[in-house]
């Protein structure tokens, strides 16, 4: 138990080195951009005092060492600024725009798990047989195709072509629900409006499978790669000359510890299946993080931009901190090192 406390504690500790050296990297990016977002705030006719004064209120009069020092001493007390374009302060806007994304990566996550194992388990079981080749060529399909483009062809076939489901927001404007967490398949179960839960998991469906199918992909060929390893493994031999069926030494012997390698890469890729949201909610119109920052980029909103590349920095070093930690728990070398 100690030895596995003193890992979290190491691993937590580069968590917090890592934050602080991508928050420096952003800060002084940002201020080295050539341009002035001051210009989005004062009109045409502002005089040389009325910029001096907006730049002194902002923060923007000091050397960039002295204002990151500024910045950073606020954002420890949960103070990330104000939005120049939107007059509101970052934190809100974020606690606005977060829910709706960690909801939606979440549900492809679980998506994209429920599509590549049993997928990874099949083309483990294809091996050297009939059906094979079929299955590489669909596996390199869907690695070539982008989320954006599934988001596109899931709107044309399932939203336009076949309306099956909706593809824009998510949610029904009829379905009036209190916020209360921010994520609405819990507001609307908490607050017992089982169809609104249902239109909002509907509004989830097309844009949570565009990011699952482009990540299953190569989870299931990191499944299948260590299913293969794992098949000539002493124990798993063992198991077969006990005489238990194939099937029970894949799922109790050789899955398990196939999900090791499997569950790094899934920390690995989070951040990419993070970032890709940003696309997805542009396309099905999903007032998520993604398309916060697209608004604050395209006015040069430097203090939401900041706070959103922050946020992103810090949901992956998060997701990376939880894996390495649950990777400790199923192989106990770990602890022991």
């Amino acid at each position: 138990m100690a030895s596995y406390a003193a890992l979290l504690g190491r691993k937590f500790g580069t968590v917090c080195l890592t934050a602080l050296l991508l928050s420096i990297v952003v800060f002084i990016v940002l201020r080295i951009i050539p341009s002035d977002p001051l210009a989005m705030m004062l009109p045409p006719s502002a005089t040389q005092a009325d910029i001096d004064f907006i730049r002194k209120e902002l923060g923007l009069d000091g050397s960039i060492f002295q204002q990151y020092l500024v910045w950073l001493g606020n954002a420890l007390q949960g103070d990330l600024g104000a939005s120049i374009y939107f007059r509101t302060p970052v934190l809100e806007l974020l606690k606005t725009a977060l829910p709706p994304t960690l909801e939606l990566v979440l549900v492809s996550l679980v998506m994209a798990l429920a599509i590549s194992i049993p997928g990874g388990v099949l083309l483990y079981k294809l091996e050297r047989r009939k059906g094979e080749m079929l299955a590489d060529f669909a596996l390199v399909f869907l690695l070539s195709v982008p989320s954006f483009l599934w988001g596109i062809i899931l709107i044309v076939v399932l939203g336009v072509v076949y309306p099956v489901l909706p593809f824009m927001g998510r949610i029904d404007p009829s379905f009036p629900v209190d916020t209360i967490t921010g994520f609405l398949l819990i507001d609307t179960l908490l607050q017992g409006q089982w169809r609104a839960w249902l239109d909002a998991f509907q509004h989830l469906i097309l844009p949570a499978l565009a990011l699952a199918l482009s990540f299953s992909p190569i989870i299931v060929r990191v499944l299948r790669s260590s299913l293969l390893d794992t098949a000539a493994a002493q124990y798993v031999n063992v198991a077969r000359l006990r005489g238990q069926s194939e099937w029970r030494v894949l799922v109790h012997h050789m899955l398990k510890n196939a999900a090791l390698p499997t569950l790094t890469l899934i920390g690995v890729q989070f951040g990419f299946l993070f970032g890709g949201t940003l696309l997805i909610e542009l396309i099905f119109s999903f007032p998520g993080i993604g398309n916060l920052m697209v608004q604050a980029i395209k006015n040069f909103d430097l203090p939401l931009i900041q706070g959103v590349a922050l946020v992103f920095c810090l949901m992956v070093l998060v997701v990376n901190f939880c894996v390495d930690g649950l990777y400790a728990v199923l192989d106990p070398r770990l602890r022991t090192a």
